[in-house]
């Protein structure tokens, strides 16, 4: 293939080898040559080869969506891939951009049954479900509630005579709302609903409903169930509906691995009620990746197309330049893509945090289950927010052609942007954050000591015993270095979170009611648990620097470090101001700073994205492609509109003509 030009100039011109960079973000050259292996096995595979599926209607949509999931299941068994990592290279170079129906089936309700049942029932549902031959869902929304899941309305009352729950949606708000696959694929369903036993209820439990007979698929008597309808996006999900009249299962069908319902109707309670939160929170950890990969896929394109298309002129009767060299262009680009970068490593530390830990409750250990609960919230809000306004901003920053399907761009948000809402609604995910950083903040004012993310805490009581001047503190930080910087931020984060529980504390004295209190410091309380998020992704890609070996690409993500943090000082200069951790001076120097890495990054910025190693598959997008021929492309993508099929429309002989023989 001839690639363009100006793309070959710009990788010509890079300071660093982008394979270094990419073995780094996969977490070594043996797993990057094992992803390149597993990529291969889809991309020469011509049963994966399909239309764009933006030509389609929303029902052939869902179908190809079902043939490839189909088709990936015994792609998968045939070619004996297993390991989870290896599994989702697989599955995202067969889908690119696109959700799958069967989407569920392999996240939430595989690693519910694997993680929440007795041995019992792992015995008798996980091969099922292994095996696909039951193929299931997590409902657990309703229409009129979501991330507050004591609200739920759904019951299931034990009937101890026939030893069977009863399941059903009392009301309209209670119907099962949103849950991918429920609408047509799935015929079982985790269902979450309030346990009713010897007439008292004990709280949300979770149950195994079959909602469809196995064979026909058609749905059980008792059970109405669809699809919701066209969303913003997701046509290729079946997202669906679930009502449950007098539904009888067995009491085995309740997950039982940590509470559970005798034959009798006798209630046992789990040690710990937090310990159902496990799929929650490792569902949450992998949006962080998400966000990283969905924000680096937009910057991908944006910056390539960004050095193929040339607009203006910068000096009268010169060649027009390429729009990578305006620096509002950079500006609007360059952060998004250290800020790829950073939730790149942050999502790598959040899983191994989530398995760590994950292996100590196992044993028993639940100390750290809290901060990783808080963390997960936090940061899923955190990147998740960022990452949506970002991708938004990248398609922009494509100008009109930003606007087409063929940019890719309104795929990847259209995709990406419900991750905002689902999993815990990004407010309320950042409330949970609140609640812990207050508890932590409540246990250093009464002298002990906390630990984890949140042990820059302990110092504010040292400083109540020794306060420093202002002045004193604002020279300390030296805007050249990342170390420095991720103690800026700490302070920021410190000083927020203490303004907040001050706050908390002055809206308490003047009201009785606690819920009272905490709902008018609300937003004090997110923009605490934000600049905390912001702290623990600036001392992790910090942290990142240390263990890069080459020279050269420590550098380049050095830069992008610098500009990372720096940015985010500039976008938050009345906090850092306010708290008196810099001067007005420093302000000044650190906008400065911003400007001169745009240009210092400038040269490397293609080989930055090209170290994401996204193959066009990945990235569909004609605007974004690696060859960088965007203008043929685009033309013969247009060809190929369902509206060109004919040269003239039926609409006109229908309606046109008549209209203009009567005028």
């Amino acid at each position: 293939m001839s690639v363009n030009a100006d793309l070959r100039r710009e990788r010509a011109a890079a300071t660093f080898q982008p394979e270094l960079l990419t073995h780094i973000l996969d977490g070594g050259p043996e797993r990057t040559r094992r992803r390149k292996e597993i990529e291969a096995l889809v991309l020469n595979d011509p049963d994966f080869q399909h239309e764009d599926l933006n030509f389609l209607s929303r029902s052939q949509r869902y179908e190809q969506a079902i043939r490839k999931s189909s088709l990936m299941v015994m792609k998968l068994r045939e070619y004996g891939i297993a390991d989870p990592e290896e599994i989702y290279w697989f599955k995202r170079t067969c889908l690119g951009n696109f959700p799958e129906p069967l989407g569920l089936h392999f996240s939430m309700f595989h690693k519910t049954i694997e993680t929440q049942t007795s041995a019992a029932q792992k015995e008798k549902w996980l091969p099922l479900v292994r095996g696909v031959k039951i193929i299931g869902t997590y409902a657990q929304t309703e229409m009129g509630h979501g991330t507050h899941l004591r609200g739920l309305e759904t019951t299931a009352t034990y009937d101890p005579s026939t030893q069977e729950f009863i399941l059903n949606s009392p009301t309209v708000t209670s119907i099962k709302w949103w849950p991918g696959g429920l609408g047509k694929t799935s015929n079982h369903a985790i269902v979450l609903a309030q346990l009713y036993t010897q007439g008292q209820c004990k709280g949300l439990h979770a149950f195994i409903v079959p909602i469809r007979q196995l064979g026909t698929h058609e749905p059980l008597p008792g059970i109405t169930v669809g699809d919701i309808g066209p969303k913003f996006g997701y046509d290729e999900m079946d997202n669906g509906y679930l009502k449950m009249d007098n539904f009888r299962i067995p009491r085995e069908n309740m997950l039982m691995k940590y509470a559970q319902v005798e034959p009798d109707g006798t209630y046992v309670k789990p040690v710990s009620d937090k310990l159902t939160y496990g799929t929650m929170v490792f569902i949450r950890s992998l949006i962080v990746g998400d966000s990283a990969r969905s924000l680096s896929r937009a910057c991908t394109i944006a910056i390539r197309y960004s050095a193929v298309r040339h607009q203006s002129e910068l000096k009268p009767g010169e060649p027009e330049p390429q729009i990578l060299d305006y620096q509002t262009q950079q500006y609007k680009l360059f952060p998004l893509l250290a800020t790829a970068y950073a939730f790149h490593f942050v999502g790598a530390y959040i899983k191994a945090t989530y398995h760590r830990i994950n292996g100590d409750i196992s044993k028993g250990d639940l100390s750290e289950l809290p901060e990783l609960h808080a963390l997960t919230a936090g940061l899923k809000a955190f990147t998740s927010w960022t990452a949506n306004a970002g991708i938004e901003e990248c398609r922009m920053a494509c100008g009109g052609h930003g606007y087409s399907r063929c940019s890719g761009i309104p795929d990847i948000y259209v995709t990406f942007t419900p991750s905002c809402t689902y999993e815990g609604e990004n407010t309320v995910m950042m409330l949970q954050t609140a609640r812990f950083l207050m508890k932590s903040y409540t246990q250093v004012t009464s002298g002990q000591q906390v630990s984890g993310m949140v042990s820059y805490l302990n110092d504010l009581s040292r400083q109540r015993i020794q306060p420093q001047h202002v002045a004193a503190r604002t020279v300390t930080v030296r805007i050249n270095d990342p170390t420095s910087l991720v103690e800026a931020y700490k302070s920021r984060a410190a000083r927020l979170v203490e303004s907040a529980a001050k706050n908390l504390q002055a809206e308490l004295a003047h009201r009785k009611s606690k819920e009272d209190a905490w709902n008018r410091t609300s937003v004090d309380l997110v923009r605490a648990s934000e600049a905390h998020c912001h702290y623990v992704v600036v001392k992790l890609f910090t942290a990142k620097l240390a263990e890069v070996g080459d020279a050269a690409v420590r550098a380049v993500l050095t830069e992008l470090c610098l500009l990372y943090a720096l940015f985010g000082i500039s976008r938050n200069a009345g906090d850092f101001l306010q708290a008196g951790i810099l001067s007005s001076a420093q302000i000044t120097q650190v906008n400065q700073q911003v400007k001169e890495l745009l240009a210092v990054i400038r040269p490397n910025a293609v080989a930055l994205v090209d170290s994401f190693d996204f193959h066009d598959v990945h990235l569909g997008s004609v605007l974004g492609r690696y060859d960088g021929n965007v203008y043929e492309n685009m033309f013969e993508w247009a060809k190929k509109s369902p509206l060109n099929k004919t040269q003239v429309h039926e609409s006109f002989h229908k309606h046109l003509k008549p209209m203009q023989a009567k005028l």
